[in-house]
């Protein structure tokens, strides 16, 4: 005992050089613990077979290191403490000792990392030095804790990737209660590519059949909604943010809540697809091609917004798509006129014509329904019900709630909106009936926002804060989405958390953008109103009738 606090004394005094002796301090002090170790040792694990371990004072190698297996405890092997604490009896000195090697190893592991196999156990009497390779310091080296995909396999089980291969590298693991060491990798290997998921049935108005009930994802398309409907959530509580500050000026009606929507309609279309829709825009401007930047810079009224800084909140628009539109109801009868246009044109395109249910009473709704029936336009007329209008639920402003019968003669369905897979495959199954000639339809996604209607309205005046937190906790999409793919090892945690990292890098630089970037000039004001060439001449009285629209 005194020998070992000796040694940790001199090392942590400096009395190691970092660039060559540290590591062989560390397996000094190895050695040295594990005379201690054998005192209160775990008799449980004294029966294990000899293959388990590698024999006393032996000189283990880099392969043998890689090819033993795991000694055969009682204890279960998802659980760290578990497999690397002696279960003796431990005195005051020996906690002490314990405390003062973690600091050491925290300090060796910053400089330091093991190169080996998936999962890699020695004791400490063979353990040689192994290969080193330089890493920068890392905040958290545990390995993840809770995750499902740990625990799906053992260690024997699992494939054992040549980190020369895929790049990955081995991470050392600082705990040393025992006298083992960890080294943990993983690889995309190890990661299950497709899985089938069981998702909520559609209720169906004037159909024999609906969608499946079964939606295939794969991990490239998880790992893609996610980063995806994240970008859109990290977006909107920025937007939130400069609004307070008084940076972003005029209407402001976030998205946030409703990701799924945006990203399961996309994923349910083609890009060649039009898309239009009401004010509350901004998930629509990213998932049809703008950028953050672009968006950002939109809200705040600068030059380099996707409307040059001239549409602000409630006008962006994008290639095939049509913008948010300041009135109420007003965009659905245009996204009927793109239809037919698409149809005019011969094009196996259609049109995604979306609305609120405070729109879904407005009088042109049932104007457009009856036309585009008659015609048999390629039109997926889709009503977001979040649950409430402006301070209004919607069993207060609609007789009848049931959005998705309100096209009578037109085939309709209600979605769960808060699932992404759910919305993508009730939009494959509107186009491919949009597609093949029979006409519009319509499409109920039942929906939520956390914020109020837009920024004026607090949200929680005709409505509770605990109903909002119950949604949060047991339908916000993104962590329903998030959930499917870590308990069924589709990504690990740690991966997730790294999406996290790059979307909030990306919504800072782009805010520093937008805050930047200057206002567009007075100069500019007739500029960019028709893609007309050449210039066309505005109408109206003096001085505006001098002035000309510049494509």
């Amino acid at each position: 005992m005194r020998k070992m606090l000796s040694l940790i004394s001199t090392v942590l005094r400096g009395g190691a050089s970092r660039s060559s002796s540290v590591h062989a301090a560390f397996m000094q002090l190895l050695k040295v613990q594990s005379e201690y170790a054998e005192m209160t040792f775990n008799p449980d694990c004294r029966n294990a077979p000899p293959s388990a371990l590698l024999a006393p004072n032996q000189s283990a190698t880099h392969s043998q290191l890689n090819t033993h297996q795991h000694t055969e405890c009682t204890q279960p092997q998802d659980d760290w403490t578990a497999l690397v604490m002696p279960q003796g009896s431990l005195h005051v000195e020996s906690v002490v000792m314990e405390t003062e090697i973690d600091k050491m190893i925290s300090e060796a592991a910053k400089t330091q990392t093991l190169t080996g196999s998936r999962v890699i156990e020695a004791t400490s009497q063979s353990l040689a030095p192994l290969p080193v390779t330089p890493d920068p310091p890392s905040p958290d080296l545990r390995p993840p804790t809770g995750s499902s995909n740990d625990t799906e396999q053992t260690p024997q089980q699992r494939p054992r990737p040549n980190p020369s291969q895929t790049g990955d590298r081995a991470v050392a693991e600082p705990r040393l209660a025992g006298s083992r060491v960890m080294v943990s990798a993983r690889t995309y290997a190890d990661f299950t590519p497709q899985v089938t998921f069981d998702i909520k049935k559609c209720d169906l108005h004037k159909l024999e059949e609906g969608p499946p009930e079964k939606a295939v994802l794969t991990r490239e398309e998880g790992l893609q909604y996610y980063r995806t409907m994240q970008v859109i959530r990290r977006m909107e509580l920025k937007a939130d943010q400069l609004y307070k500050q008084k940076i972003i000026r005029g209407f402001c009606h976030l998205y946030d809540g409703q990701e799924a929507c945006a990203m399961g309609i996309e994923a349910g279309i083609n890009r060649s697809d039009h898309l239009i829709t009401a004010y509350r825009a901004h998930g629509y401007t990213l998932t049809r091609g703008g950028t953050v930047r672009e968006i950002m810079a939109e809200l705040t009224g600068r030059r380099g917004g996707i409307a040059k800084g001239k549409g602000g909140s409630m006008h962006m628009y994008a290639k095939h798509f049509y913008g948010g539109n300041g009135i109420v109801g007003a965009q659905v009868p245009l996204g009927a006129g793109v239809a037919l246009a698409c149809k005019y044109q011969g094009k196996n395109e259609l049109c995604v014509c979306l609305y609120g249910d405070g729109a879904a009473n407005q009088g042109q709704i049932f104007e457009t329904y009856n036309m585009a029936s008659l015609w048999k336009l390629p039109c997926i007329f889709i009503c977001e019900n979040n649950k409430y209008g402006m301070g209004t639920s919607v069993e207060r402003a609609a007789a009848s709630t049931d959005y998705y019968k309100r096209g009578d003669f037109i085939p309709g369905l209600r979605v769960d909106g808060m699932d992404v897979l759910c919305v993508r495959e009730a939009t494959k199954f509107a186009a491919e009936h949009c597609r093949s000639g029979k006409g519009p339809f319509l499409m109920e996604l039942q929906t939520y926002r956390y914020h109020g209607h837009s920024m004026s309205d607090p949200g929680i005046s005709y409505r509770t804060r605990e109903e909002i937190q119950e949604v949060r906790s047991k339908s916000d999409p993104i962590s329903l989405l998030k959930d499917r793919m870590i308990n069924n090892n589709m990504a690990s945690v740690e991966e997730l958390k790294e999406i996290d990292v790059e979307v909030r890098k990306e919504i800072e630089d782009a805010t520093q953008f937008a805050t930047t970037d200057p206002e567009p000039p007075l100069d500019d004001l007739c500029n960019h109103i028709f893609s007309n060439n050449p210039p066309i001449e505005v109408r109206g009285t003096n001085p505006w009738a001098k002035l000309k629209s510049v494509s």
